[in-house]
Formats: C-alpha cells, sequence, structure tokens
C-alpha cells in the first residue's frame, strides 16, 4: 500500500509525541500538514474506510468551528454521513489527529504511543 502518512497539526503535542516515536523506531513515512494541505472530501472518506469510523467519530467537537456549526446536534446516521464529510473538508480543524495510514491500508488516530506502536506494527 505505500508508506505511512501522518496528518498533523505542529502546534498539537499528541502530533509531535507521534513525529518523535515515528522517528525513533526509524519509520519511513510522509507528513501531512492537514490544516495547510486540507484533504478533500475523498480524502476524508478514504481515510474513514481504512480507520474503520464514521465522520462523527474523528470530529473534535469542542473547536469553535464545531460549536459554530452546531455539529453537537447533528444526526448521526447513514443520511447524514456526507453532511459531517463535508464540514471535515471545509473546516480541516475538526479533524481529529494525529491519523496515520498504516502501510497495510488500514489507518490509526494516533493519539496515545499505543496507537502509534500499533500503526508501525501493520507492515502489509
Amino acid at each position: 500500500m505505500g508508506r505511512m502518512e501522518i496528518w498533523i497539526n505542529p502546534a498539537c503535542s499528541k502530533c509531535r509525541s507521534a513525529i518523535s516515536l515515528l522517528d525513533a523506531e526509524g519509520a519511513e513515512y510522509t507528513v501531512r500538514r492537514y490544516l495547510e494541505d486540507v484533504p478533500t472530501e475523498d480524502e476524508i472518506r478514504n481515510v474513514l474506510d481504512r480507520l474503520g469510523l464514521d465522520p462523527w467519530d474523528i470530529t473534535r467537537t469542542q473547536e469553535a468551528a464545531a460549536k459554530e456549526l452546531g455539529v453537537k446536534e447533528w444526526a448521526r446516521d447513514a443520511s447524514s454521513r456526507e453532511r459531517w464529510i463535508t464540514a471535515l473538508a471545509e473546516h480541516p480543524k475538526l479533524i481529529q489527529r494525529p491519523i496515520i495510514t498504516a502501510q497495510d491500508g488500514t489507518a490509526v488516530v494516533a493519539r496515545t504511543d499505543e496507537a502509534v506502536q500499533d500503526a508501525l506494527s501493520r507492515k502489509g
């Protein structure tokens, strides 16, 4: 499936910690600063498929944009899925981070060292 990619916000301590761990393990990966290089709706759908999650599972509902949009009140069902994906593409700050796409085609939300190790173990 190719190299690992990690979606990060450099201001995020969990992102910096994940990168430190990847570096310590000698992992080959690509960094994507997703606030500057914003994922498309298709890329978000792809990552959600790889994570095995729904868009509301990776939405940072405490962000100001989330409160402005009122996402906590949005339905969490199949018919609402596209609305959530559009919101994530239009407001990338709402995307939980860091997300690592692993070599085996899966992905993890790497907020802990254990999750980063899990991604590293998925060699494909």
